[in-house]
């Protein structure tokens, strides 16, 4: 990857979930040039700051605008760019330190407007790129650089966050499933409105979640992970509760609600009742 973008020469940890997650934005934003046959320039990928923060560095092949933003404001500066053109397909990316801690307040928001967007969350529990601090989503009494007598709050969960927010298209996965991941994140950037997939994207160096999140038969662990059964009603949001609050990590789609208009289509509809004043209109007002 440096040899593409070699003025960004650095590398994540060998293992790190993230490598997985861009595999799979990679591969979503070719089926959506294939399928749309617009340009890759068409899409925006914006970030904040955290390890997450260095996608915008190493997509590969033909590159997306990216927009590295700063801590905990990617939703607002994607805002931004989505209202100043919407024919963009705009994508965030974010970590769980970045999104749901000091980025928490800008979620409801855009779940209120139904932005037309997309947000890629990597969750690996931990403050990865300043060396392994607890994050919202670390265990309550978790072991970490910050708290090394146990992390004293009760860490968030951010699908039930969601689903309280009123996000309108939730999807649940792991880093390890690039296909599947791939998948989800093709099918939230073709949702009317927000859309939110969370990733499990472990960090082999301050909080290797592999072994817990997949099981081990050898050692006697039970799988944290498990798949959203086929029958589950996707547009039932107390289903989707339900399913969260059984515990562990659900993957798969959990809730997608296609009945809400996005914020596009709302300004649109706005804009059909405004009286636009021509130039000669505006200057005789202004005049004294």
């Amino acid at each position: 990857m440096s040899a593409k973008n070699p003025e960004y020469d650095f590398k994540w940890c060998p293992g790190c979930g993230d490598f997985g997650v861009r595999r799979a934005i990679d591969a979503a934003l070719q089926q959506r040039h294939v399928e749309t046959e617009l340009p890759i320039a068409n899409n925006v990928v914006v970030a904040g700051i955290g390890c997450s923060g260095n996608m915008v560095h190493l997509l590969e092949g033909e590159q997306p605008f990216g927009f590295h933003g700063i801590h905990g404001r990617a939703l607002p500066i994607a805002f931004g760019v989505r209202m100043a053109n919407p024919d963009l397909n705009v994508m965030v990316v974010a970590g769980d330190g970045d999104f749901l801690s000091i980025g928490m307040e800008h979620i409801a928001p855009q779940a209120a407007r139904n932005l037309n967007i997309t947000a890629v969350v990597m969750d690996n529990g931990v403050y990865g790129l300043t060396k392994g601090q607890s994050s919202p989503t670390s265990h309550l009494g978790a072991i970490t650089s910050s708290t090394p007598f146990g992390k004293v709050e009760d860490e968030a969960h951010p699908l039930e966050l969601y689903l309280s927010f009123g996000v309108s298209y939730i999807h649940s996965q792991m880093s390890s499933k690039v296909k599947d991941l791939s998948a989800a994140i093709v099918d939230a950037m073709n949702h009317p409105g927000f859309a939110i997939v969370h990733v499990q994207s472990p960090c082999t160096t301050y909080n290797d979640t592999y072994e817990l999140l997949k099981g081990s038969v050898k050692k006697g662990i039970e799988p944290q992970a498990w798949e959203i059964p086929a029958d589950h009603d996707v547009s039932d949001r107390e289903a989707a509760r339900a399913l969260v609050r059984k515990g562990g990590v659900p993957l798969g789609l959990l809730y997608k609600n296609t009945s809400r208009p996005s914020f596009d289509q709302r300004v649109k509809e706005m804009n059909k009742k405004v009286k636009v004043n021509s130039v000669e209109q505006l200057i005789d007002a202004l005049a004294i």
